[in-house]
């Protein structure tokens, strides 16, 4: 009987393990934290043993396979340990594709691939077809194959996912962009997470497809480096490409192999440039999985988007509060600015990622931005990089107290946008939690006193 050793009891581990268990393989879960009771039960029903808080090295570097959660840098010691004796090690996103028989329409980029991924699972399941959501989004892919397959997938995948592929081939394949972001795991090397995102298309050939945006440097940058061998699909907002998709603004125009549609923008559910991008995207790969005009129109017509995605939480006194706390990096937050032509309140600020602030200058000199507040426990480099563009900006590390200034300050017709372009770990658990905050704290406004 084979070995395998799962390092990490998340989502993701659970999820592999069992399915290990189910392949006949001898499973052992290994984490360095704490594992919750409810996982702990699983796996003791399964018959799994496990440890927490520590790793018994011995016994993981006995094993034939390892699977690792994708939060564990290849560099930690035990991985590397066991890559120099020779021992696989793989993510759970490919151990898992060795046990589906369904196409895959795999999703990556820095940003938008949630939103992407779920519009195309949102598409497909609408139009009827036998198809399961999985990755980086929902439940595990290896846990879900644990109880059956579908026909279609639906993957979003990251590149830390992505790093632990070896033969997963993607039938679809839809890269949204590629913005600096994780450089911490990349050794602050633009080129390896750019290589890394186009690791994604390495086993798919001219069967296949391959959807990249073509406005997109970094992507291009990609394609230098890594061309791809699959067939191309391109979208755009700036101009026509041969197949794929792009938009002028009242449609969204298709051409896929052989097949024309063409979608009001007005039917979207989902607003911004950024989001006709996505809805591009989701359709060049519904069209290619076989989806009709009509199908396409009525998936787009009904779908509703993850939180804490430019989500409209309330209107009051006229104002409409928008919660973009998904927006932990500069490119997210340039797409939700642009979102809006009113006036608006912004507030932002948390763990600077090393950030460049200029990209957002464009947005803000016009006076559209009346005011800033900044969120955070250190905000020097936010007020430095808006103070000669803003003329109200103000600074505070208690979320009530960025609404209530958010309210007191924004008027009719206006917004109130939270959109952080940094990451939440110094007030929050992470982006979920500051985003319900932020929706809790906005539902219980009261409306103004009229003078």
């Amino acid at each position: 009987m084979n070995r395998l050793v799962v390092l990490g009891a998340g989502e993701s581990g659970l999820g592999a393990a069992l399915l290990a268990k189910r392949e006949g393989y001898a499973v052992f879960v290994s984490d360095g934290g704490s594992i919750g009771e409810a996982r702990k039960a699983q796996l003791q029903t399964a018959g799994i043993e496990f440890e927490e808080g520590k790793h018994d090295e011995a016994r993981i570097l006995a094993a034939d396979l390892i699977i690792k959660s994708p939060g564990i840098a290849p560099t930690v010691s035990i991985v590397q340990q066991a890559i120099n004796q020779g021992i696989s090690v793989v993510d759970e996103l490919e151990f898992a594709s060795r046990y589906s028989k369904g196409k895959v329409i795999a999703i990556t980029g820095t940003n938008g691939k949630t939103t992407t991924t779920l519009l195309t699972y949102h598409l497909l399941k609408e139009a009827g077809w036998d198809v399961g959501l999985a990755g980086n989004v929902g439940k595990s892919w290896a846990g879900q194959l644990h109880e059956g397959d579908h026909a279609w997938w639906v993957i979003e995948i990251s590149s830390f996912q992505i790093d632990g592929l070896v033969s997963l081939k993607p039938h679809i394949a839809l890269l949204t962009n590629i913005t600096p972001d994780h450089l911490d795991r990349y050794g602050y090397q633009m080129e390896r997470y750019i290589d890394s995102k186009m690791a994604l298309f390495k086993n798919m050939n001219q069967a296949d497809a391959a959807i990249l945006n073509l406005e997109d440097s970094f992507s291009k940058t990609g394609l230098v480096r890594a061309p791809i061998q699959a067939s191309m699909y391109g979208i755009s907002l700036e101009g026509k490409p041969n197949q794929g998709g792009f938009s002028d603004g009242d449609g969204l125009v298709f051409q896929v192999a052989g097949a024309q549609a063409t979608i009001p923008v007005a039917a979207l559910t989902i607003q911004g440039k950024h989001n006709l991008l996505n809805a591009l995207g989701a359709g060049v790969a519904a069209l290619l999985a076989g989806l009709s005009e009509d199908q396409l129109l009525s998936g787009y017509q009904t779908f509703k988007n993850a939180s804490h995605r430019m989500e409209l939480v309330r209107t009051l006194d006229g104002v409409r509060y928008v919660n973009d706390s998904k927006g932990t990096n500069v490119e997210a937050t340039f797409y939700a600015l642009g979102s809006y032509k009113e006036p608006m309140v912004w507030i932002a600020g948390g763990v600077d990622k090393g950030n460049d602030y200029s990209v957002l200058t464009p947005l803000v000199v016009n006076g559209q931005v009346k005011a800033l507040i900044c969120l955070g426990k250190d905000n020097v480099k936010l007020k430095t990089a808006f103070a000669p563009h803003i003329g109200q900006i103000r600074e505070t590390q208690d979320l009530r107290e960025a609404v209530s200034w958010a309210q007191e300050i924004a008027t009719d017709n206006e917004v109130v946008l939270l959109s952080p372009a940094c990451a939440s770990f110094d007030l929050f658990k992470n982006y979920e939690d500051r985003g319900d905050q932020f929706k809790a704290l906005v539902n219980a406004l009261l409306q103004k006193q009229s003078a």
